[in-house]
């Protein structure tokens, strides 16, 4: 933040007019009349680039780490989906809607929005570290931009790792034709993020598979039950429904879910 205020600040300086008199006076040189040279070693009008070396540390100027904190926002929206545990919850979530044969309620917007919280309440730690191992040395200039990002997106790796099955992993370093590494930690971040996707995919699968059980007995129950009274123009889904609610009522299906979820990351 100090830098940003440092680079607007140094942005209102430049675009400020200029005096028209200066009641001091020049300081230094004359300035050459107009149209003739300008002396050797004398900086002539432009933009002026100035290089500083200092301790072996790379730092990035605060123009450029603006771009990439811009770009960094722009790709959120599919950092948060493919690197998170933000698909496993939406879709197990999505998945209970079905199952109770409730597809609006509750609503989207609801869903979605639950799913954020949690995936900030489950990659907290993961924030944690990366927060005090990477980005506050940096700040202090203790490591340079470089080993900064490595130790990101080696924590990130290491996440992502632990939910990801071996075989996934497998899958894609055999379709991207890219070595087996010796290690799991050196696995590269292009094969790491699809695999952990896909392994997440089918994660949520399975817990929508589970959640889906018992729901579909109530509906072989109460379908059964109907035709064998003659209630055939009655939709099963309309005593079904109630059924379902009370039943997840009274186990606390919400507290089930929520837990499960939470409880089924390694961080």
């Amino acid at each position: 933040m100090s830098r940003l205020l440092a680079l607007l600040f140094a942005v209102l300086i430049a675009a400020a007019p200029a005096r028209t008199q200066d009641p001091i006076g020049p300081i230094g040189p004359p300035a050459p009349p107009a149209g003739a040279p300008a002396a050797a070693g004398t900086p002539g009008p432009g933009v002026t680039l100035s290089l500083r070396t200092g301790d072996e540390r790379q730092n990035l100027s605060s123009a450029l780490e603006l771009v990439l904190l811009m770009t960094l926002l722009a790709m959120a929206p599919a950092i948060v989906m493919t690197m998170t545990c933000f698909t496993r919850i939406v879709v197990v979530l999505s998945f209970l809607k079905r199952a109770m044969s409730m597809q609006d309620l509750p609503p989207a917007m609801v869903t979605t929005g639950f799913a954020l919280f949690m995936t900030i309440f489950v990659m907290r730690p993961v924030v944690n570290d990366i927060y005090d191992r990477a980005y506050v040395p940096y700040v202090e200039d203790r490591i340079d931009w470089r080993e900064a990002a490595s130790i990101a997106s080696t924590r990130m790796n290491q996440f992502m790792l632990a939910q990801t099955r071996e075989e996934d992993v497998a899958l894609i370093l055999e379709l991207s034709r890219t070595p087996r590494p010796r290690t799991a930690l050196e696995t590269p971040f292009h094969v790491a993020v699809p695999a952990f996707v896909l392994s997440e995919i089918k994660t949520a699968f399975q817990m929508g598979f589970v959640l889906f059980l018992p729901f579909v007995v109530i509906d072989l129950v109460i379908s059964s039950i109907l035709v064998s009274m003659g209630m055939f123009s009655l939709p099963p889904v309309v005593v079904s429904t109630p059924l379902k609610l009370l039943l997840f009522i009274l186990v606390g299906g919400w507290d089930l879910v929520v837990a499960s979820l939470a409880q089924s990351f390694a961080t």
